[in-house]
């Protein structure tokens, strides 16, 4: 039987551009050429779901990765320099961020190293949970930027935060970028100290080695050259517990900036452009008018007089009209009222938290033996603090703007109301006509503060007053509030005005009164990302490169191939510390793939090699008879698990109908004790110019491997955890799906046979006499030691003879 057991088969509609396997479950992520990202599960290749491109996001996807939890999938876009993490429930962007270059390739880890700080550190329930009120959960009623915190997915910000235990997307691109960012969240190291173009990277476990592939020219009139990279990564590795409660912060503080963020997109959302009418309407009434007579007199002789000048009447009557008016009040108030909701319940609340999370940095910034190595600034975090209180002083300040103006607006709206309906002569409600004269005098300075002309607004802004003050706090622009509060004769303004010491004091929050509360906001961001990116430069520049080989020249006709399925392919092997590079030179051999191992621990030499694989012939002789010494090349290879790197292999042969081949090659028929060769580097010269000197293995594969019959087959993707793989033509269009542990079941015919001897059988049990009950109770012993060997065989993996048409079928005996 064919090894390996397919599972789906399918025609896809665009090129493959990319694919990973979700390390937790049956899933394999695609990107296509068209820009989209799709999900498929393992059986019959069937679509989860699809996110199609987008121009906010970008249409190009370069890289993909996979959160080691399976949650979260992350892919990168070129064109506009971006990094999603997405839900893998749903087509949905959880977060996002910009890098400086565009990104090539992307790795995700997870940190297996074990201490007794960590672990206590990992089960101790986060403080702030206990200390901090809980977020609310942001109005569903809002745009789809407020889904990740809305109330159906509360429970969204801990899938993004996932699990306490440390986990780095480490990002690639060209120009020598490499980034290592905590929970795919926040920036933690920016590497220095590579150039070219990246094409591989892993991240090892322990943390104290990064190995880079990266295509690079070493003169201008040179060629392309494979480069690899390992880099000292000991800073991390040293101080592994300090940058797990570092990166956990960070995480806290980037994911509240974010709801604050929303926060504020729901204010603006909640304020309308109704709210300007009043505005326009006064502004248009002053173009129009012929009378010399200002609009704040005219409003006053009609509070004063009950009568107002043909043209104030008919601007109130035509244009305002009385259900306008109306319509224009309840605007007003249900605006304002959802606008200092938001405010006081979550920008509020968000800014307390972010207060809190800075405050317990800067407590770890001053414990200077544990944390000054990794570049935290108590100095840069104390001004992130003054920083966070300024936007809560301007966030108050908003408060007391839309309680002072809810009352004027009530006031002035009902005195307006009722002089309208005298106008029309319609009649008018006994609790309507009551006006006291606290009244009347509040509405007069309403009129006088609010419905002056000002000439130099119309020109900033194309109208002669601002009666409504609200919306200028949520305009993100840099000019100043056209209507600043008023602060003449501010007891506490002045008194802080005369004294010279509280005027420098750090107790005290710089308070902006020209600026918007949008302006204030940018600044506080600003000064947080600055404050932390302190750490990323410090441990980036920690990082070292320990050494630099030239692997091959890059050919002709491999530079056509899509850079994203080009070898080489990186491997970070757990148990053994120890980083794998495989790779084909083509120009100088084909058939052979090469194996490069070095320790991660770079101050060792221990198991630091390079050896060379050919295939022997292994196929069995009815495929082609002819072929008694078959050599077969390799097209691409992926490391499987630890011990087994998966192959894609083609015949060398010139004849037609090239045999492509799937096989699983074992590390311990290419690693074989006291039989290893040392190989003598020459880091002047490339390994494709010593390539003669590198000792080669040749393997005869005897049973892990399969032909791939009809199928130019020429890319893999593999899942050693979930024991499967995906084939891809190389046509980019063709995938086939294989389960890796099980044999192929055979012909339907042969199962189909099989099945109908075991209904015989069982209805020979049927029709046995019944005379013979009396060995029941000793048969049901040995039925449940058969039934338990069934139950066994179906868990440990499927059995050709319990499974039928890819399907498991339950035996029933009777008795």
């Amino acid at each position: 039987m064919p090894a390996f057991r397919q599972v789906g088969e399918k025609q896809l509609p665009q090129e493959v551009a990319l694919m990973a396997w979700s390390p937790k479950r049956d899933l394999i992520a695609l990107a296509n050429r068209a820009g989209e990202v799709l999900l498929h599960r393992l059986a019959n290749f069937q679509r989860v779901w699809s996110l199609p491109p987008n121009e906010n996001t970008g249409k190009e996807v370069t890289a993909l990765a996979w959160r080691p939890d399976g949650k979260i999938l992350a892919f990168g876009l070129a064109d506009t320099k971006r990094v999603i993490l997405c839900d893998v429930e749903k087509p949905e962007s959880l977060h996002s961020f910009s890098v400086d270059a565009p990104i090539t390739y992307m790795h995700w880890m997870e940190v297996t190293e074990e201490s007794s700080v960590l672990t206590s550190f990992y089960n101790a329930e986060d403080e702030s949970n206990l200390l901090l009120p809980k977020l609310p959960a942001l109005p569903k009623n809002y745009s789809t930027t407020a889904k990740i915190f809305s109330e159906e997915k509360s429970d969204e910000i801990m899938k993004l935060l996932g699990d306490v235990r440390l986990n780095a997307l480490v990002l690639g691109g060209n120009s020598g970028f490499i980034e290592v960012y905590a929970y795919g969240m926040f920036k933690i190291a920016t590497v220095t100290g590579v150039t070219g173009s990246c094409r591989g990277l892993c991240l090892s476990s322990d943390l104290k080695s990064l190995s880079v592939i990266a295509e690079m020219q070493n003169s201008s009139d040179g060629p392309l050259e494979m480069m690899y990279f390992q880099l000292d990564t000991s800073l991390l590795s040293t101080y592994l517990p300090e940058v797990t409660r570092m990166a956990r912060k960070f995480t806290h503080i980037s994911t509240l900036l974010q709801y604050i963020k929303l926060s504020l997109t729901c204010m603006c959302e909640a304020w309308e452009e109704i709210l300007m009418q009043m505005d326009s309407r006064l502004t248009k009434f002053v173009q129009e008018k012929n009378t010399t007579t200002s609009v704040q007199d005219e409003f006053m002789q009609l509070l004063l007089w009950g009568k107002a000048s043909p043209e104030l009447q008919a601007l109130l009557m035509n244009q305002l009209t009385v259900k306008g008016l109306k319509k224009l009040g309840q605007s007003i108030e249900s605006s304002y009222s959802s606008i200092q909701k938001l405010v006081i319940s979550h920008l509020q609340s968000g800014s307390e938290a972010l207060l809190y999370h800075l405050s317990e940095l800067k407590g770890m910034a001053l414990w200077k033996q544990k944390y000054e190595s990794l570049g935290l600034d108590a100095a840069g975090i104390e001004d992130a603090i003054t920083a966070v209180g300024s936007f809560i002083l301007k966030a108050n300040e908003l408060l007391q703007v839309i309680d002072s103006s809810m009352k004027n607006f009530k006031a002035f709206f009902r005195w307006l109301y009722v002089a309208m309906l005298r106008m029309s002569e319609d009649h008018v409600l006994p609790e309507l006509n009551k006006m006291t004269q606290k009244d009347i005098t509040f509405v007069a300075d309403f009129l006088t503060e609010h419905f002056n002309e000002a000439p130099e607004l119309y020109n900033r802004k194309g109208k002669y007053f601002n009666v409504e003050r609200v919306g200028q706090y949520l305009k993100d622009e840099d000019d100043d509030l056209v209507s600043p509060p008023n602060t003449k004769g501010n007891q506490w303004f002045n008194f802080l005005k005369n004294s010279t010491h509280l005027k420098e004091s750090p107790l005290l929050f710089p308070y902006y009164p020209q600026k918007s509360l949008h302006f204030v906001k940018r600044q506080m961001e600003g000064i947080i990302d600055q404050c932390l990116q302190k750490p990323a430069d410090v441990i980036g520049k920690s990082v070292h490169q320990v050494i630099c080989i030239s692997l091959y020249k890059v050919s002709q006709s491999e530079e056509s191939i899509p850079q994203l399925f080009k070898l080489p392919f990186l491997w970070n092997n757990k148990s053994s510390s120890t980083h794998y590079v495989l790779f084909t030179m083509a120009e100088s051999s084909i058939s052979k793939i090469y194996i490069l191992r070095r320790h991660t621990d770079t101050s060792r030499s221990v198991n630091n090699g390079l050896l060379a694989v050919e295939f022997g012939t292994f196929l069995n002789n009815s495929i082609n008879e002819s072929s008694e010494s078959r050599i077969y090349s390799c097209l691409d290879a992926h490391f499987y698990d630890d011990e087994t790197v998966t192959v894609v292999l083609k015949e060398n042969a010139e004849q037609e109908g090239k045999e492509r081949i799937l096989a699983q090659l074992p590390l311990s028929s290419v690693y074989i004790e006291n039989q290893e060769r040392k190989f003598s580097w020459d880091l002047s010269k490339r390994l494709d110019e010593q390539c003669d000197d590198i000792s080669t293995r040749t393997v005869f594969l005897e049973s892990q491997w399969r032909v791939l019959e009809n199928m130019k087959a020429q890319y893999v993707a593999v899942n050693g955890i979930r024991k499967v793989s995906c084939v891809l033509s190389s046509n980019l269009r063709h995938v086939r799906v294989f389960e890796m542990d099980v044999e192929d079941d055979g012909e339907a015919e042969e199962e189909e046979e099989e099945e109908t001897t075991q209904t015989g059988g069982g209805e020979h049990e049927l029709n046995q006499s019944t005379d013979n009950q009396d060995n029941v109770c000793g048969d049901s012993a040995e039925l449940t030691e058969e039934t338990g060997e069934l139950e066994s065989n179906l868990d440990s993996g499927p059995d050709p003879c319990h499974w039928y048409k890819d399907k498991p079928v339950t035996c029933v005996i009777l008795l």
